[in-house]
């Protein structure tokens, strides 16, 4: 019997029978698919619980008329959902990881983060482009995009190439490129597409040398109650080492550079012999400034095992307690030491100028 099966069988044994656990999830289609894979793992696991999932719409899918980076607030598409745990109308909420900021509200944290999938952006084409890539495409072309980050990086990268803001779930934004005349293409998280189904409209996927991905990207979080032993024994097999690993890095190189949807962050891990590689980058809006690094640590990526109690057991918003804590203090410290050489070398500058200028437009 694997780790994860244990844990679970030991968690269902000590679960009343028949519990209804309720899953909150955003409305959108792809919040939908990502709810149910997570669902769909635990049935396995736990076939003597039920599952009931709760749909709501949050702050983030209601405001489509601004780009993310103008609307000032931190908790877009996870607010509502925290008020529904908080008040205990569910018992955990499942998200794509990039969405939870750095610093959740107290009294919740992130139980379980599953395994990545292509966390790399991807390029969908205006039919008359097919078989295009963004260095083909005609000057001028206008992109579409919501994020601030790909923008930075694509400027730069692309400059003939006019980046416009596009906002709305993924059918939204496909329904736009494709019959509107507006958008010669737009930039996707690869990880939505695949999941809904969507890989044939994949014209081009970017390489962290031409667009690094935001702190999470492609991951799933499961957000419980910090308290609810529960639950959070019942998640906690869900975690993915190396991803969990990867995202501690990432997010605490984001927090400690206090990053946020307003500037330009991006980020590259890997995993390889027991070293965790992490680069990371800011940038200025128009791309024209920008410093990125590379640290490594090394980090022997674990099996699955249980380790002591912890006083405080969170290290970035995410509480793993099956996974050794001197790898996830070794990953939480790459991501400080990162952040640190970046602000030293002047990437706070770079940042505040940013921040400043989002905030004027």
């Amino acid at each position: 019997m694997s780790g994860n099966s244990s844990a679970a069988a030991a968690v269902e044994e000590n679960s009343p029978k028949m519990r209804v656990i309720r899953v909150g999830t955003r409305k959108s289609q792809l919040a939908r698919i990502q709810t149910d894979s997570v669902v769909a793992m635990l049935k396995a696991l736990y076939p003597g619980l039920q599952f009931e999932i709760i749909a709501m719409s949050t702050t983030g899918d209601k405001i489509l008329d601004t780009a993310l980076s103008k609307i000032g607030e931190k908790s877009l598409f996870t607010k509502e959902l925290e008020h529904a745990l908080e008040k205990n109308e569910v018992d955990l909420v499942v998200h794509s990881l990039k969405d939870l900021p750095t610093v959740l509200p107290p009294g919740f944290t992130i139980g379980a983060i599953c395994k990545r999938e292509n966390p790399n952006d991807a390029v969908v084409f205006h039919p008359k482009f097919v078989g295009k890539t963004l260095e083909t495409l005609p000057d001028k072309s206008v992109v579409g995009t919501s994020s601030l980050r790909r923008a930075a990086q694509l400027k730069r990268k692309f400059p003939h190439l006019e980046f416009k803001s596009i906002r709305g779930n993924l059918n939204t934004r496909l329904q736009k490129l494709d019959e509107l005349q507006e958008f010669s293409a737009i930039i996707l998280a690869a990880a939505g597409l695949q999941r809904m189904g969507w890989q044939k409209r994949v014209g081009q996927i970017l390489h962290p040398e031409e667009c690094m991905y935001a702190v999470g990207q492609g991951a799933l979080g499961v957000e419980v109650r910090a308290k609810d032993k529960d639950v959070l024994d019942l998640v906690g097999v869900l975690h993915d080492p190396e991803t969990l690993l990867c995202c501690i890095a990432e997010r605490a190189f984001l927090r400690h550079l206090e990053g946020g949807c307003s500037v330009p962050v991006a980020v590259h891990t890997a995993v390889k012999d027991g070293q965790l590689y992490l680069t990371g980058g800011v940038w200025s809006l128009d791309g024209s400034d920008s410093m990125q690094e590379t640290m490594q640590a090394t980090i022997r990526v674990p099996v699955q095992h249980e380790d002591g109690p912890e006083d405080d057991p969170q290290l970035v918003g995410i509480t793993a307690q099956n996974i050794p804590r001197v790898a996830q203090l070794a990953a939480e410290n790459l991501g400080i030491s990162l952040a640190n050489l970046l602000l030293n070398k002047g990437a706070k500058n770079i940042l505040d100028v940013a921040r400043q200028l989002n905030d004027a437009h």
